[in-house]
């Protein structure tokens, strides 16, 4: 009721604005999920009544048995254990890591914070270039191991500016009085920053489970031989590169054929299921994480 009164005595061009910003919300949001909308649709509509076309955000005939093909497979649930073990290690190790770097460059203390910051940055502008990180894995003997998904991507400099910014926003009192009271450099970090940075913390996390879940250029790169390091993106590659690179009755066939079942599943379909598989578990996450995330990217923003 005090919104719509207010609403009434606002000034023509507040409430033109308002109207203006509030449909420019709607056609953004329509923008925005129409697309897994139409992937939602696609995986639980009958592969057969696709082909008609005219499916949007709704299955006309719903099935299972685009699932039932994409989980058959005999490597996605391992693939799907892969990438979900990445996730999990490779963030918490990520995070804390880059939390103990930003940390340090954050204490006026550290004679050579700006030296070390001004190389970290400079790495987000320039890189060795692929066939140079290639043979530095290779080097390193990391190649077709699962530690070449942790390892290289351990610092994030984006993500260390957040957190220095966040942490360089708390009362410097607290890092002082615990010094006072005898703690070291890492019981203070452990016991007094971390847990008053979460907000900037959930904020990284998110960025590199999302990263970490997504990516399949370093499993083809370093491990495409390994097929016990394979991992659920990986594996949605190579069947959205098969569907690509044959046309759409052959490899209607070729996906019907594996299964003795004319015509189960067609290459669309199974797109659209796999696309849908890989990205529920992010969208189940992300509520958890989203008033940390907003949280923690207004700091950021601020502070940096």
């Amino acid at each position: 009721m005090a919104q719509s009164k207010s609403f009434r005595n606002s000034s023509l061009s507040d409430r033109i604005f308002d109207v203006c910003n509030i449909i420019f919300m709607i056609l953004l949001v329509i923008v925005t999920l129409y697309p897994f909308l139409n992937m939602f649709a696609l995986s639980f509509n009958d592969a057969n009544d696709s082909v008609r076309g005219d499916i949007y955000i709704w299955p006309r005939e719903w099935t299972l048995r685009n699932f039932d093909y994409v989980f058959s497979e005999s490597n996605i649930f391992y693939a799907t254990f892969i990438s979900a073990a990445r996730t999990i290690v490779g963030t918490v190790v990520s995070v804390f890591c880059t939390a103990m770097l930003a940390y340090t460059v954050s204490r006026p203390e550290y004679k050579l914070k700006k030296f070390v910051s001004v190389t970290f940055i400079f790495t987000m502008y320039f890189s060795g270039g692929l066939i140079p990180g290639y043979l530095l894995i290779k080097e390193l003997d990391m190649l077709n191991t699962f530690w070449v998904y942790i390892i290289p991507g351990i610092i994030g400099v984006f993500n260390m500016i957040v957190i220095r910014s966040f942490i360089e926003g708390l009362p410097e009192g607290l890092m002082e009085s615990a010094k006072i009271d005898g703690a070291g450099d890492f019981i203070t970090f452990a016991r007094i920053v971390l847990p008053l940075t979460v907000p900037a913390l959930a904020t990284v996390s998110l960025f590199v489970a999302v990263y970490q879940w997504n990516s399949w250029f370093d499993v083809f790169l370093y491990n495409s031989s390994s097929p016990s390091l394979t991992t659920l993106q990986y594996e949605l590659m190579k069947m959205l590169s098969t569907s690509n690179t044959s046309s759409a009755s052959s490899a209607a066939d070729a996906f019907a054929n594996a299964k003795g079942n004319a015509a189960a599943v067609t290459p669309t379909s199974v797109r659209a299921t796999m696309t849908i598989v890989a990205s529920v578990p992010i969208i189940i996450v992300y509520p958890f994480l989203q008033k940390y995330f907003v949280k923690g990217m207004v700091v950021g923003g601020v502070k940096g």
